[in-house]
């Protein structure tokens, strides 16, 4: 059974930094794509960051460019949203989601919770 554990969500002032973690158990990260999620209250899902089996990332919101870093650490299986520099507009419920590719939708987690105040 493949599991998803996101964590590091919380309140944050306006400038602060977090960093989430995606604690994955039951599918293996290694060559895997892992991509960011984000939801905030009353909007559509939407991906941030996405990097794929090579490595190669691709930024899919211009709003957190420089300021967001998604990276992965196979070992531990686990990926990680180095989130820098954030704002009220980053508020929002983030997920992470792993192996999808053509045909498949991937896995994901439950969901952390990210509230940044001005």
């Amino acid at each position: 059974q493949v599991q998803l554990v996101e964590s590091g969500g919380g309140l944050v002032h306006s400038g602060g930094s977090l960093r989430l973690s995606c604690v994955v158990s039951g599918f293996t990260l290694d060559y895997s794509t892992i991509t960011w999620f984000r939801q905030a209250p009353g909007k559509e899902r939407e991906g941030i960051l996405c990097v794929d089996r090579i490595n190669s990332v691709t930024v899919y919101q211009d709003s957190v460019r420089g300021r967001f870093t998604i990276s992965r650490d196979n070992a531990k299986n686990t990926a990680y949203l180095q989130m820098n520099n954030l704002t009220p507009a980053d508020t929002a419920v983030y997920y992470c989601n792993v192996g999808a590719a053509l045909g498949s939708p991937g896995y994901w987690g439950q969901g952390t919770q990210v509230t940044v105040s001005s």
